[in-house]
């Protein structure tokens, strides 16, 4: 069974804590023994003032230092009257001349001793090399003791912080993994409650944002699969109808019935170049040929395709231009979405209305306004006029024809150029749709 990252964040947490422990009590051990050692020693110097004095006394009592040349066991016991300890002490005279003791004291500390106004030696006693005490050394054990005691309880206390520390920061990252199989098993409403502002609150954030793109998406596929289905299923039932009409002789096989499953077809055959040219955009495969273009010539060739299309639905045509607005696009695409637009307007503008199309450049900005008249638009269909198969049903229904793919497909387009598009309402009582393309230079 592999460890989980619960087990791996404790060991991890756990173990850092336990070299810390071992690092501070080996250290505490070395900083103990050499500082217990150096301030026995310090005592020691302290206490040679009242040796020296003492011995002061001893060299004018015997007129000199014959009374303990060479006997150290008469400098005892004046140590020992000191009430000082009887090792490693080291007298000389005014010369530096051995008296009694160690002849070679190295790292001794020393004092002077003074009679009168004259200094007639001095004593040193050398520094510790060993605890030379029992009660030193028990001293020194427990403290050891009390070291290791420490860094035990430390690394106790540290196991504990290490549990509660994996606990608390693994528990959102759970979280979104228990979410993140259930978003795998296809349960697009998965979410994750964000609790925080860090880290792993923003990977919980993100998470949802995910989630939400993947529900968006299957329902759009959904509704997609279920628009194309609809909209391939009229023009079949038609064309089905009336061959079978013709078979059973109820309707002639002349010119007139010919003509229409011709247009049945040719409504059949826009409707497959429709979705074919937005599955080419979704996958990037449309092809853009891309140079600087005047927008302007391109929108007036619109518009007088256009002109007697909507002459014969009753609509005057406005344009307004003033100058070039050059951008880097592909002519192809950019003259079929302005004519899609132009579809678009005189499809679902009521009889003796208007339509007016508009270019003007904003610094680095193209922008072409189509603008039509009455019926407008509700506001909340606005934002969906350019999803595939929307129509608005009270004004721009089915029966104007068309698959509701023209302003999907001008979105892909305005997209590739770096542009936007957007729909709103037009100050002539219907829809204005406004193409923004980055300007060339």
């Amino acid at each position: 069974m592999k460890a989980g990252i619960t087990l791996k964040l404790f060991l991890a947490i756990l173990a850092a804590a336990s070299v810390a422990a071992a690092a501070m009590a080996l250290a505490t051990r070395w900083s103990f023994q050499s500082g217990f050692l150096g301030y026995l020693t310090q005592v020691d110097s302290q206490r040679l003032d009242s040796l020296s004095t003492a011995l002061a006394d001893e060299y004018r009592r015997a007129g000199g230092w014959d009374s303990v040349r060479g006997d150290y066991s008469r400098l005892r016991d004046i140590v020992a009257a000191s009430a000082q300890v009887t090792q490693r002490f080291t007298l000389v005279d005014a010369n530096r001349t051995l008296v009694v003791g160690n002849p070679e004291p190295s790292g001794a500390a020393e004092r002077p001793i003074v009679v009168g106004d004259r200094v007639v030696g001095y004593i040193a006693r050398a520094p510790l090399r060993r605890l030379s005490t029992a009660a030193e050394e028990s001293f020194q054990q427990e403290q050891l003791r009390a070291a290791w005691v420490t860094a035990g309880f430390a690394v106790a206390l540290a196991a504990l912080i290490a549990v509660v520390m994996a606990r608390v920061f693994l528990l959102p990252l759970k979280r979104v993994a228990q979410a993140t199989h259930r978003l795998a098993g296809g349960n697009y409403a998965t979410r994750v409650e964000v609790r925080s502002g860090d880290e792993l609150g923003r990977l919980a954030d993100d998470f949802n944002k995910l989630a939400e793109t993947l529900e968006r998406n299957e329902t759009l596929r959904r509704r997609f699969m279920a628009d194309v289905s609809h909209e391939l299923r009229t023009p079949l039932a038609v064309l089905s109808a009336e061959l079978e009409a013709i078979e059973d002789g109820v309707r002639p096989l002349n010119k007139n019935s010919l003509t229409s499953l011709r247009g049945e077809v040719a409504a059949l055959s826009k409707l497959v170049n429709d979705l074919n040219q937005l599955a080419l955009a979704d996958v990037g495969a449309l092809t853009y040929r891309k140079e600087n273009v005047d927008v302007v010539p391109l929108v007036e060739q619109a518009v007088e395709s256009y002109r007697e299309r909507l002459a014969a639905r009753g609509l005057e045509l406005e344009a307004d231009w003033r100058e070039e607005a050059p951008v880097y696009g592909d002519t192809d695409r950019l003259l079929q979405m302005f004519r899609n637009l132009l579809e678009n307007s005189a499809r679902y503008t009521d009889a003796g209305g208007r339509v007016r199309v508009a270019v003007r450049r904003d610094q680095d900005r193209v922008a072409i306004d189509f603008d039509d008249s009455a019926p407008g638009v509700p506001p909340d269909a606005l934002p969906r006029l350019f999803e595939r198969f929307f129509r608005v049903e009270a004004s721009r229904s089915r029966a104007n024809g068309g698959a509701g793919l023209g302003l999907a497909l001008c979105r892909s387009i305005a997209d590739a150029h770096g542009g936007d598009i957007r729909a709103e309402h037009s100050p002539l009582g219907g829809l204005r749709v406004r193409v923004t393309l980055p300007a060339a230079a």
